[in-house]
């Protein structure tokens, strides 16, 4: 099978589309034919190895698993014996995390990952999409605590996860602002923001206004630039994990009220993430929320998605498409 494969770390050059043998089902296995994978924020870092301390998880001198990817939608070719939640010919989706393995034809998922059976009203690229909403989950819900009537400000706002972030805080019924640009406004007002904010028009910190929750998707700011626009309980979200941000993590958890965080969503425990993903299918299936591709690629134009991907001009989600099962819904 063809698959997207990393010997080292570096620029996009390291990423090399070869054959390779294709997996088989496990005892406690399903065989996904893979047709769509989002590229994302962890991928990015998984291709560069950076932050370094990142690499304690993806290995130390050079990538652990080698075949990239790791939010995937497709369907069950086969089962392990073992195997009560799937059946041959489901349509799957869900994340790896760092065991990554989802850019290539077929992919063994463990039973016991975060998979789930694919919404109906989601294509497989909407449902390859829609897992960086687990990170907005995270932020929104289990490091801030979003209430109903706070104000929250999504930096970003038109990225994967500032998407998603925009619809689940309305959701939860907080005052939005997206801050994007020019060209998205109007698609940001759609998802649910209740003010919108053109980023090459005007500076957010000089409207004197303040937030409950800054939520930067794409690290487009930082927690010293925002911290005279939050408010005294205010929560600074940072999807980007690096030594600046978890000093300040650290310093403002023992002084002051205004909170810097940043958290590593696919590094949570399984049953955590996996609690994520049910909410996440029941906005879905009542129509509340919903994926925003930007642009499929083929597999072979992987080094185009990741340009693509960490260009800053995104809207929504760069997803890598595969063919589709000749029995696909």
């Amino acid at each position: 099978m063809k698959a997207v494969v990393q010997s080292s770390y570096g620029s996009h050059d390291v990423l090399r589309v070869q054959e390779v043998a294709t997996p088989t089902a496990g005892d406690d296995e399903v065989l996904v034919r893979v047709c769509a994978a989002a590229v994302s924020i962890s991928d990015t870092i998984t291709r560069t190895g950076r932050p370094l301390f990142g690499r304690v998880f993806t290995g130390l001198r050079r990538p652990r698993r080698p075949i990239k990817g790791s939010e995937f939608a497709g369907q069950v070719e086969a089962i392990g014996r073992h195997v009560t939640r799937f059946e041959k010919g489901d349509d799957v989706f869900g994340s790896t995390g760092s065991k990554q393995g989802c850019y290539a034809e077929y992919a063994g998922i463990s039973e016991d990952e975060l998979a789930a059976v694919k919404p109906g009203r989601m294509t497989y690229e909407e449902a390859a999409a829609v897992c960086s909403a687990l990170a907005a989950w995270n932020f929104l819900r289990e490091k801030a605590d979003v209430q109903i009537g706070q104000k929250v400000l999504i930096l970003g706002a038109s990225s994967s996860i500032g998407t998603h972030a925009i619809q689940l805080a309305r959701h939860f019924g907080a005052h939005v602002t997206g801050v994007c640009r020019t060209a998205d406004l109007e698609l940001i007002e759609s998802l649910g923001a209740g003010e919108v904010i053109d980023s090459t028009r005007q500076d957010f910190t000089g409207s004197g206004e303040t937030y409950d929750i800054i939520f930067d998707t794409e690290s487009e700011s930082s927690y010293l630039r925002c911290k005279g626009s939050l408010a005294p309980n205010g929560f600074y979200l940072l999807t980007f994990p690096g030594p600046v941000i978890l000093l300040q993590m650290l310093w403002t958890s023992m002084i002051g009220k205004k909170r810097a965080v940043v958290s590593a969503t696919g590094l949570l425990p399984i049953a955590k993430r996996r609690a994520f993903l049910e909410e996440v299918i029941n906005l879905v299936e009542t129509g509340a929320l919903r994926s925003i591709v930007d642009r499929r690629y083929p597999l072979d134009r992987i080094r185009d998605a990741y340009r693509r991907s960490e260009g800053g001009d995104t809207t929504g989600t760069v997803v890598v498409t595969l063919s589709q099962p000749p029995h696909s819904a």
